[in-house]
C-alpha cells in the first residue's frame, strides 16, 4: 500500500531559465514551450527562484479587504517596489520569484498538493537527494492521482487499513470522505492504532487530509512489554510510518 510519489508524475524535461537568461528570452521560451512558468538554476542546477507568467505582468496594487489601512499601505509600497523592481528587470534573476517553493521526488503526491495549496503556486520544481532539479510537477499532474473519487477512497480506507492492517470490520470506525478529506469516526481498542490509523490513511492516493475523530478504550502507553504483545499489530506499523 504505497502512496504514489512526485518522481512518478512529475515531467523530466524541464524548460529552464540561468539568472543572467534575458528578458525576451524568457518570453519566448514560455511561448515556444507553451508553458506558464519555468525554473531558475544555477550552473550546478540549483533552484534559484521561478519565472512566471505573473512575473511578467504588472498590476496596480490595490489594498486587501479586511486589513487595517496601516497594513494595507505596508503591502501597497511592498507590491509597489516588487512591482517597479520587475518592470526594469532585464534577466530572469530580476523577474524570478524566490525563494523557490520545491518538492523531493521521494515526496507523496498529497504532500505535493498540500504545499502547492498552502504557497498558492501552481508548480513546483521537484529536487533529487543533492538538491539539484530533477524534474518539476504542476496541478495538472496530481490530478492524474486526486481524480480517485471519494467512494472509492472510503472503500480504501475500510479495506486497507481498517481491514487489511488494523484487523477491524469494516464498519468498526465510520469513514466519511468529502472532497478527499477523510474524516475517521470511532472507537479503537488501543491508543497506539489511532496514529496508524490516521498515517496510513493520509498515505492512500488521493486522500487530501484526515480528520481525527477517534477515541480509544485502552491506553496502551505504559503497558510492560509482556502485556504489549497481547494485544494487536499496531506496534509493528507504528514503526513502519
Amino acid at each position: 500500500m504505497q502512496p504514489t510519489r512526485v518522481g512518478a508524475v512529475m515531467v523530466h524535461d524541464v524548460v529552464t531559465a540561468q539568472y543572467g537568461t534575458p528578458f525576451k528570452d524568457v518570453v519566448r521560451l514560455l511561448g515556444e514551450h507553451r508553458v506558464s512558468g519555468l525554473p531558475v538554476v544555477d550552473e550546478d542546477g540549483r533552484v534559484l527562484g521561478v519565472v512566471s507568467e505573473t512575473d511578467l505582468m504588472l498590476h496596480q496594487a490595490t489594498q486587501p479587504s479586511g486589513q487595517s489601512w496601516i497594513t494595507g499601505l505596508r503591502r501597497l509600497r511592498h507590491d509597489a517596489r516588487q512591482a517597479t523592481a520587475k518592470r526594469h528587470a532585464r534577466t530572469a534573476g530580476g523577474l524570478m520569484t524566490a525563494p523557490a517553493v520545491t518538492v523531493r521526488a521521494d515526496a507523496t503526491v498529497a504532500e505535493a498538493a498540500r504545499l502547492m495549496a498552502a504557497h498558492r503556486v501552481e508548480r513546483l520544481p521537484v529536487l533529487d537527494r543533492q538538491d539539484r532539479l530533477a524534474g518539476i510537477v504542476t496541478r495538472h499532474d496530481l490530478l492524474r492521482v486526486f481524480l480517485r473519487g471519494d467512494e472509492e477512497i472510503r472503500r480504501a480506507v475500510q479495506e486497507q487499513v481498517l481491514g487489511e492492517t488494523l484487523w477491524l470490520e469494516p464498519h468498526a470506525v465510520d469513514v466519511s470522505v468529502t472532497r478527499g478529506i477523510v474524516t475517521l469516526t470511532g472507537r479503537l481498542e488501543r491508543r497506539s492504532e489511532i496514529p496508524v490509523a490516521l498515517g496510513m490513511t493520509g498515505r492512500l492516493d488521493g486522500v487530501v487530509d484526515v480528520v481525527d475523530r477517534l477515541s480509544y478504550r485502552l491506553d496502551d502507553r505504559r503497558l510492560r512489554p509482556a502485556e504489549q504483545s497481547l494485544h494487536g499489530v499496531a506496534d509493528d506499523w507504528l514503526r513502519r510510518l
